[in-house]
């Protein structure tokens, strides 16, 4: 079996099996996109990180020349520099000449000519590094993609019946009662007590007492039965009594027990 050779190319429907001897490729077909850096900060931060700075206390003559380094680096590739390379390699140049010039004794503090350029790089890291954790989230189309399945048109779908034991009948009666019992109503009904006809049996309770031990405890005039509404009925009965002079309490000794009685 021979092997059938692949084409080179496809030149207007033909296919071409061998290189052209004349075919001339231009310089400049093959352009080199760097897209590891971002900008001026972007090669400054990744420097600093390469050569394990200190952010905070930025020697800034190395990071001038390994920054030179990568500038002329892209001019001997024939990249097109942005003018922000070349801003920020003016103002690395100014910032290490300001600091190679001998200190005056000044009654203020001079500040520290790297602050500036020290300030705008932790706020590149920070925004970089937002940027980094944004794109690390799941993304639609990219790491989650959408199930879509159409049925087929001659699809006929299939109902399967089982047959049911008593069993499954008592479970499912059970469950229909649990779920009456939550919807259940309590209907209480309120006892009705009348006030002037606790007063009457007061009377009548205590019009049968002996003449000869006419008191009757307090206590007794009360019953534990009809809960605390009774309670609170005859106890106002029992004020409405003697406010109206028909009964009166007394107490035999101190701290002593309430007796009561018809008076007059």
């Amino acid at each position: 079996m021979v092997q059938q050779v692949l084409p080179l190319a496809f030149i207007r429907g033909e296919a071409l099996i061998e290189k052209p001897q004349d075919l001339f490729i231009p310089p400049d077909a093959l352009e080199v996109i760097l897209e590891t850096f971002e900008g001026p900060l972007d090669l400054l931060l990744y420097l600093i990180r390469k050569q394990k700075f200190d952010i905070m206390d930025l020697p800034i003559s190395p990071i001038t020349e390994q920054y030179m380094v990568y500038v002329e680096l892209m001019k001997d590739l024939k990249l097109e520099l942005a003018a922000e390379y070349l801003v920020m390699a003016a103002i690395l140049a100014e910032i290490k000449s300001r600091l190679l010039l001998p200190k005056q004794t000044v009654d203020e503090e001079e500040e520290d000519p790297r602050a500036e350029l020290v300030r705008r790089l932790q706020e590149y890291e920070v925004i970089k590094q937002a940027a980094e954790d944004l794109d690390e989230l799941p993304r639609l189309e990219r790491d989650i993609f959408i199930a879509d399945a159409a049925l087929a048109d001659n699809f006929v779908q299939r109902q399967v019946l089982a047959e049911v034991s008593m069993a499954e009948l008592m479970a499912a009666l059970n469950a229909v009662i649990k779920r009456n019992n939550a919807f259940e109503h309590h209907h209480i009904h309120k006892e009705s007590l009348s006030t002037r006809e606790r007063m009457s049996a007061i009377l009548a309770q205590l019009k049968q007492a002996p003449k000869q031990a006419p008191y009757v405890e307090f206590s007794r005039l009360f019953t534990p039965g009809e809960g605390r509404q009774g309670v609170v009925v005859t106890f106002l009965a029992i004020l409405e009594l003697v406010k109206e002079s028909l009964i009166e309490c007394i107490q035999s000794q101190v701290y002593g027990m309430l007796q009561v009685r018809l008076k007059g």
